[in-house]
């Protein structure tokens, strides 16, 4: 039967539904050259999480440093807590922006003609799992960076500190590492609730923009079919069966929620519209069917990080789902 399995006869406007096995998937030769580029990005991505997820920060000893103006050598410790953290951050942001390309490079696989984006999502299942790949890092890397004040607290005290030695022209060689043109683009960056996600939205937003020949369609429809096999796998007990990982149910989860995100970006009437190809009611329904304390980011992401979720198109039913 393949790795993609077409299932169910009930969808939306006769919008097709699939089985992608994430779990599975192997690149072909016709995939091999853009899943290489993209693999290269993603084998650093279980690196990032595990780091962010063990970042301490230096809030005692920027505390003290605070407390104790005076205290030179309070002063120093500070300083060199932060900046080795400062570089990790950087090593985020450079990493955002090796991400943004290697989604540019699968949407124009996954949409360019002759194929429709179901077709490509059918051919080119590998490069379909990278796309989930990159979503499901998006979402947990956000998740993650909310979760831990520490870090723009430690990056704002770097950047008072770079000021303030400036002027006092100690630490001369601190601007080697992060200079003032890199910290203000990293500001930018980190000072958004959802980074990656904010990344991505862009990237997708731009992709779009710039390839003026290329229907919009084919973008959105690539997302919604997403959305669609991700809620299909999740709500349907024989296909959810199939899922060999206990972390498969969270992978698709997540995927099922940034590709909505995205759709609602890139989309001129969003992912909440009647005219929508995207089941919001059934996407809502299986996330709140989870473990509450397992999807609540998720629906704040839903909730705080879409363009149309309070338009007049939306309908009360779909707010009131989201309360």
């Amino acid at each position: 039967m393949g790795n993609l399995l077409k299932v169910l006869n009930k969808d939306i406007e006769n919008y097709p539904h699939f089985f992608l096995d994430f779990e599975n998937a192997q690149a072909t030769d016709a995939e091999r050259e853009t899943w290489e580029k993209v693999d290269a990005v993603l084998r650093q991505s279980d690196g990032i999480l595990s780091e962010l997820q063990n970042y301490q920060g230096a809030i005692t000893e920027i505390r003290q440093a605070i407390s104790n103006s005076s205290d030179q050598d309070l002063q120093e410790r500070a300083w060199n807590a932060v900046l080795p953290l400062v570089l990790r951050l950087k090593c985020y942001y450079e990493f955002s922006l090796r991400l943004a390309d290697a989604l540019r490079s699968l949407l124009g696989a996954l949409t360019s003609p002759p194929h429709t984006p179901t077709q490509h999502l059918e051919r080119e299942q590998a490069l379909a799992k990278q796309f989930a790949e990159i979503l499901h890092f998006t979402l947990r890397f956000d998740e993650l960076k909310m979760s831990n004040p520490a870090i723009q607290n430690d990056f704002s005290y770097y950047r008072r500190t770079l000021s303030r030695n400036k002027m006092k022209n100690s630490h001369p060689g601190a601007e080697n590492e992060v200079n003032n043109e890199m910290a203000n683009r990293m500001s930018l960056f980190y000072a958004e609730a959802t980074p990656m996600l904010k990344t991505l939205s862009d990237v997708t937003s731009k992709f779009v923009s710039e390839n003026k020949t290329l229907p919009i369609e084919n973008t959105t429809d690539c997302l919604s079919t997403m959305a669609g096999v991700c809620k299909v796998m999740l709500e349907t007990p024989e296909y959810r069966s199939r899922f060999t990982s206990e972390h498969t149910a969270s992978f698709c989860l997540r995927v099922m929620v940034g590709v909505i995100i995205l759709y609602d970006h890139v989309h001129p009437v969003g992912a909440f519209a009647r005219t929508s190809k995207i089941d919001m009611k059934g996407c809502i329904k299986v996330l709140k069917d989870q473990p509450p304390n397992s999807v609540e980011g998720l629906l704040n992401a839903l909730r705080y990080t879409t363009k149309h979720l309070n338009d007049e198109t939306t309908s009360k039913q779909i707010k009131s789902m989201l309360q």
